[in-house]
């Protein structure tokens, strides 16, 4: 959901920087309102690249990464994660903390338009800055263009190192766990799902995936996977599109089958979907499937459900499903 954008001059921001002086919970309004998106035109009032010079120096800790809805999930269970750890250091440096070297990574702060800038291969709009919190939203392009859908609807919320520990008395990690609404909205969906245990279409990816436990030595079970960064593959595919392989030995016959299951929160295994080039082989073909599911699967392994947040729910899964022949 990120990167890049076209080149332009530098042209003016401006924004409302929050006055120390002001009610504190008119503030906290405030700080909504601007991770909401809202008012973000009336806070333009400041130009040029000095309105980064008061937060020069200080460390910055992202604490919340919400959707305008002001969740952390959406309904297909996709989950965002607050992470960054950024750091002024000029007016057009910034350093961000880069967890594959575990440390500190100075980037160029480069400018678009407006209030858009690029740092660290992604793309951000600026919507409140001051010495104790910054909220910026992440921007998704296609081509040239800000897509308009979900992956742009993203707003990140940083506190610094100072307001954490001496206003808020906690720690970064407190402060980035789901909140409360996230959880009674995960357990909405879940009762959606749980009243057509076998619909796809109400199942949601599961932040702790199905997961499968032999209870012979006659299958095994890996799971793959599907991890691409060259095709914008996150490791959130690992839990939205879950991907299993398993081996039978002794099989009735030698099968190799690929196709879709919903995995309820019971554990019970319920046929998806699957491909046939011949019309008249759907139904052969299904019933196959769900002998394989049924005598197998559901009778060699021990399903653990999908959960999220502690709470077990109808999940899709892809299973590629081999069996091979007892020799005579």
């Amino acid at each position: 959901m990120t990167k890049s954008f076209m080149l332009s001059a530098m042209s003016a921001l401006a924004l409302l920087i929050s006055s120390c002086n002001s009610n504190p919970k008119e503030q906290a309004n405030e700080q909504e309102r601007a991770e909401r998106g809202e008012g973000a035109d009336k806070a333009r009032l400041v130009t040029g690249r000095e309105f980064f010079d008061p937060i020069i120096g200080i460390k910055f800790y992202e604490v919340k990464r919400r959707f305008s809805t002001g969740l952390s999930f959406n309904e297909i269970g996709f989950q965002q994660e607050p992470s960054w750890i950024i750091q002024f250091k000029s007016r057009d440096t910034i350093a961000a903390y880069s967890p594959q070297f575990d440390r500190m990574q100075n980037f160029y702060l480069h400018f678009d338009h407006k209030d858009v800038y690029n740092f660290a291969k992604e793309w951000f709009r600026i919507k409140k800055i001051s010495k104790d919190s910054l909220v910026f939203q992440r921007l998704h392009l296609t081509g040239r263009e800000i897509s308009k859908d979900i992956r742009s609807d993203v707003n990140l919320t940083w506190y610094s190192e100072d307001y954490i520990n001496r206003v808020l008395k906690t720690t970064a990690a407190e402060l980035q766990r789901p909140t409360r609404a996230d959880t009674l909205y995960i357990q909405k969906l879940a009762d959606k799902s749980a009243a057509e245990p076998g619909n796809a279409k109400t199942a949601f990816g599961a932040r702790q995936p199905v997961e499968f436990i032999p209870l012979s030595k006659i299958i095994r079970v890996k799971k793959i996977s599907t991890v691409d960064k060259l095709l914008g593959r996150t490791e959130s595919y690992d839990y939205l599109f879950p991907r299993y392989r398993i081996d039978i030995a002794n099989a009735y016959d030698n099968f190799g089958y690929d196709f879709s299951a919903v995995v309820d929160a019971g554990g019970k295994i319920h046929l998806g979907s699957f491909h046939t080039s011949i019309k008249e082989n759907y139904e052969p073909r299904k019933k196959t499937l769900e002998a394989i599911i049924n005598v197998y699967l559901q009778n060699l392994l021990k399903v653990v459900p999908g959960k999220t947040l502690g709470i077990p729910h109808s999940s899709e899964i892809n299973l590629v499903v081999t069996g091979q022949k007892r020799k005579k």
